[in-house]
């Protein structure tokens, strides 16, 4: 596995230093690096206001490790990730799966150390945006749920900017939408600045106070609740298992757990973990192994019609139209 220590920032000095270390160059706004690691298009941008872009849509034919030690802590690094395949985000050794069926949008501090593997054969199409914490204060004052807690959000001394999450319905069809353009072509760049605000304003205008969670967190409580979350997402077979022994876990308090939770996941424990096993019912439907009665009973739903209700909720249709409307 090749491994790779770099920075990312908002003023793109970081963009020579990457492409070296893959082996590889810049040629305009492309970075190009050998077909053994990948094939595909990486493509960066200066928006602008306090925002870059890095575009990435690729094929990997080697495993990589990124690790991600920035050399500025001004900024806030997004993650619109739809990868297919196997790659996961690393903070202080606790993994957390990335990718179109996962976690596809993360919020991560540019204070906090990351890792980025990904194995052979994974398919990436991925938008990293970088932007200014001063600019992200300025979308939060325009947003009224936000506005007089702004600072508060951006102090570092009361908050750390640290979350994994799903992005929307409209995020993830301006993406498909992109990425039908042509990489480099004549209107691209227009196309690619107008997606990143759109993406950054959607987000921020659909957050509310009450999913902000303003803490600070550190390596070993972030750690605690990656893993938290790993062991949820791996029972989901099973029974929710209860703030109190999943506090007892982490070695926290219930409280504690329950704020930190959400902050990471803009979810309860309870829903994080009744989501997944929602996501994982879709899996299997399509899989067409199992009926609604058998993946109910497999995943340990309380009753079928309690299924049928959250499914709906959830996706929009019930199970039973759901596999109708199936290829």
């Amino acid at each position: 596995m090749k491994k790779i220590t770099h920075s990312f920032g908002v003023e793109l000095d970081w963009v020579e230093s990457f492409a070296s270390h893959h082996e590889g160059k810049v040629e305009g706004n492309f970075i190009i690096v050998p077909k053994l690691l990948m094939t595909g298009q990486t493509y960066f941008l200066n928006c602008g206001f306090g925002i870059s872009v890095l575009f990435v849509d690729v094929v990997y034919h080697s495993d990589i490790h990124l690790r991600r030690v920035h050399d500025k802590d001004d900024f806030v690094a997004i993650y619109y990730n739809l990868t297919v395949g196997e790659a996961s985000t690393i903070l202080n050794n606790a993994a957390n799966d990335i990718g179109q069926w996962s976690n596809n949008l993360s919020f991560i501090d540019s204070t906090l150390q990351s890792d980025y593997i990904v194995k052979a054969g994974t398919e990436t199409f991925e938008l990293c945006i970088f932007v200014k914490k001063e600019l992200i204060k300025e979308y939060f004052k325009n947003n009224p749920s936000l506005k007089d807690r702004a600072d508060d959000i951006l102090n570092p001394q009361l908050n750390t900017i640290a979350k994994f999450t799903r992005m929307s319905n409209d995020s993830y069809h301006l993406l498909m939408n992109l990425r039908t353009k042509e990489v480099g072509g004549p209107s691209f760049d227009l196309h690619l600045r107008g997606a990143v605000q759109c993406l950054i304003a959607d987000y921020i205008e659909k957050m509310t106070l009450e999913e902000i969670v303003i803490d600070t967190i550190n390596e070993a409580d972030l750690n605690a609740i990656l893993q938290s979350q790993t062991y949820l997402i791996e029972n989901i077979d099973k029974f929710f298992p209860g703030i109190e022994v999943l506090a007892q876990q982490c070695r926290m308090s219930p409280t504690k757990y329950k704020s930190l939770f959400k902050k990471l996941t803009g979810l309860t424990p309870n829903s994080f973990f009744l989501n997944n096993k929602l996501i994982e019912a879709k899996r299997l439907l399509i899989d067409r192994q199992f009926n609604i009665m058998e993946i109910s009973n497999k995943l340990s739903f309380t009753s079928n019609s309690y299924f049928t209700v959250k499914f709906k909720s959830f996706f929009g249709m019930s199970p039973k139209d759901f596999i109708k409307q199936l290829p």
